[in-house]
């Protein structure tokens, strides 16, 4: 009995090494899988805004890390502010122009950029990478079109949201709109990953709840409660997280229409928060 059981004893570390082997591959596989799994890029522009009556820039810029990006610049007459866009996840810049038209009609000149590896921006998408265009596209509007910060709206829906409360890290915007935003990538995991692996997989990426901790710039959130994609538990979440002035407002219908089956009550809730913000 000694014997056979000194022989487990010497099999026993190989099976756990083979077993923590196997764990540790399928992390890395899926850590390297990761963007395939969050991002949903489209190249092909299938308008601009002239198709609902907005004139606008063509605009190109370059990263810190010498990637090109493609954006549009639809400026507003005696413009109340500017709105700086960061749009979900599938699709590109062309797919939001009724959310453009919206903004324009508020009177901000908007400024969307299609983040690395959507629309005719060149790269690959990356949740790394995001934070650069995010950070470019911020460069290119204060800078270049010399906009105050103060006088700047950040405008993130659904993953953009993650990427505006990112850019609200190392900015001072005069505003921060926030709609249909989750509280943390490793919470919208389980859809596709159980949580413990999600958390070691993200590595705590777009922690967007702990991240607005520390944002004291005002900020409106807009949710619906029957959001198929985005729980709406994450979106109160998110909310409860931020330090500065906020509000919530509920809106109807799912992730990706809300906005237009609530439009009064949409519209209302902007209108009430760019007549405090920007300045």
């Amino acid at each position: 009995m000694e014997i056979l059981k000194s022989g487990k004893e010497k099999r026993m570390p190989l099976q756990v090494w083979m077993v923590l082997g196997a764990i540790l591959a399928t992390l890395i596989l899926l850590r390297l899988m990761l963007p395939k799994l969050v991002f949903m890029p489209m190249s092909s522009l299938v308008r601009t805004p002239a198709a609902v009556g907005l004139s606008y820039e063509d605009v190109t810029l370059k990263t810190s890390d010498n990637i090109h990006l493609h954006g549009w610049y639809v400026p507003a007459a005696n413009a109340r502010g500017a709105l700086l866009f960061f749009h979900g996840n599938a699709g590109n810049i062309s797919h939001r122009l009724d959310s453009i038209k919206i903004f324009h009609d508020l009177g901000l000149s908007v400024f969307i950029v299609s983040y690395r590896g959507y629309g005719q921006s060149k790269g690959s998408p990356s949740i790394r990478g995001t934070g650069r265009d995010a950070l470019a596209a911020w460069q290119w509007l204060t800078e270049v079109k010399n906009t105050p910060a103060g006088e700047v709206i950040v405008f993130g829906r659904s993953l953009g949201g993650a990427v505006a409360v990112e850019l609200a890290r190392s900015v001072t915007p005069g505003g921060l709109i926030l709609e249909s935003t989750f509280s943390s990538l490793a919470e919208m995991a389980p859809f596709i990953i159980p949580t413990p692996v999600a958390r070691l997989v993200t590595w705590d990426a777009w922690n967007s709840a702990r991240t607005a901790e520390g944002i004291t710039v005002p900020t409106l959130c807009i949710h619906s409660p029957v959001d198929e994609v985005v729980p709406y538990r994450q979106g109160r979440r998110l909310y409860d997280a931020i330090a500065g002035e906020k509000a919530f407002v509920d809106i109807d219908g799912g992730h990706n229409d809300g906005f237009m089956r609530s439009y009064d009550i949409y519209i209302a809730a902007l209108d009430d928060f760019l007549a405090k913000y920007p300045g």
